[in-house]
């Protein structure tokens, strides 16, 4: 799987709050990012499957924070 670089989360935290971030915080949240992004891809895989659908769709996504929510694990 591929990883979120600590980079692209340095500059994000530097953009929104104007505050630079270690690279050990940036890769604490890059490692979180990736965890809830596995979550929500399984979950929209199997809402695809159901439907008997070969592709994901931003519908699927959504309907992971209706049900679920983002803050929830």
């Amino acid at each position: 799987m591929a990883t979120i670089p600590r980079q692209a989360i340095k500059e994000m935290v530097m953009r929104s709050f104007g505050l630079r971030i270690t690279d050990d915080a940036a890769g604490t949240i890059a490692s979180i990012l990736e965890k809830k992004a596995r979550k929500i891809s399984l979950f929209a895989v199997k809402n695809a499957k159901r439907d008997k659908r070969n592709k994901v769709t931003k519908k699927d996504i959504e309907e992971y924070v209706m049900k679920i929510g983002f803050d929830e694990d």
